[in-house]
């Protein structure tokens, strides 16, 4: 999944592509480059962004969905955004999927709209919002375990998007990489990514004894709103912060190599979709390390 930004104040590159012309030719390059899906993003979502009105999104995101199948462009196009005017325009427009970082809890009409729709849907982990979500990194519900925590809280919003008529087939689970998570925890989602979905989840992150993997024991008694077990699972890790507090390289640009690693070990984890900027040089990193842990 290519990510392209049509907003000023994007952490990574905020102003490049807000003309329909420049972001259709940028769509083009990221197709060319190996990506599968287009994700058109109105709004930023880095932490402490200042929310932009629905009226405001759509303006900028529907003319770039209009002039990219305008030109041609087959591949899908997901929309990212928590409005369901927002997404409704999107696909009305040419659209073909909703990535809403909230999970549907922001917007109460979105997930009627997606189950209306029926179409694919990305629900990600989230508290709070972009303004609020790192002051809600405390996991101590959860005996500080943040895997734990996002696979309980991801299993309340899917349970709500199915009730709502959302068939499970259309759900994508993102764990929220950066999204009321500090840099250690991102790391650990990223090292425990195939619990998200697991039928069981451990007490405790360590690796079972040699020849105990099938025992009961350590599993923590869980009361999920609903299975997780096959979800398809999206990684959006793409030059973010916690990279870059390892990395040491201030600017999100230089942290293309970082990311490279989170995609690997995305892949490693089972994750189905990956979300990037560096499109030429992720895709290599993806099937490779398809290559190494898929086959």
């Amino acid at each position: 999944m290519g990510i392209l930004n049509c907003t000023p104040d994007s952490f990574s590159d905020g102003g490049c592509y807000e003309s329909p012309e420049k972001a259709a030719e940028q769509a083009l390059r990221l197709v060319g480059g190996g990506a599968d899906i287009i994700d058109i993003g109105g709004q930023s979502t880095r932490p402490g962004a200042a929310q932009v009105g629905v009226d405001e999104e759509i303006k900028r995101v529907v003319p770039v969905i209009k002039r990219i199948r305008e030109q041609q462009i087959e591949v899908p196009i997901s929309v990212d955004t928590f409005y369901a005017k927002v997404a409704a325009a999107a696909l009305d427009a040419g659209a073909d999927i909703v990535n809403d970082v909230t999970g549907g809890s922001f917007d109460p009409e979105m997930l009627p709209l997606v189950a209306a729709r029926q179409c694919p849907y990305v629900l990600m982990h989230m508290r709070g919002s972009p303004s609020t979500m790192m002051q809600m990194c405390d996991y101590s519900d959860y005996d500080g375990d943040v895997v734990r925590g996002a696979r309980s809280e991801l299993a309340q919003r899917v349970r709500r998007a199915l009730d709502a008529g959302v068939p499970r087939w259309n759900i994508i689970l993102d764990p929220g990489i950066g999204f009321a998570k500090e840099g250690a925890q991102n790391f650990e989602i990223l090292r425990r990514l195939p619990e998200l979905t697991a039928r069981h989840i451990r007490s405790a992150p360590e690796k079972p004894a040699p020849g105990n993997e099938e025992s009961e024991e350590g599993f923590v008694d869980e009361d999920l709103a609903t299975s997780l077990v096959n979800y398809p699972v999206l990684i959006g890790s793409s030059r973010k912060r916690f990279i870059g507090s390892v990395t040491k390289k201030p600017d999100a640009k230089d942290r293309v190599w970082g990311t490279a690693a989170t995609v690997a070990a995305a892949v490693q984890g089972g994750a189905s979709i990956i979300r990037v900027h560096d499109i030429d040089e992720m895709v290599d990193v993806a099937r490779v390390s398809d290559h190494i842990y898929r086959r």
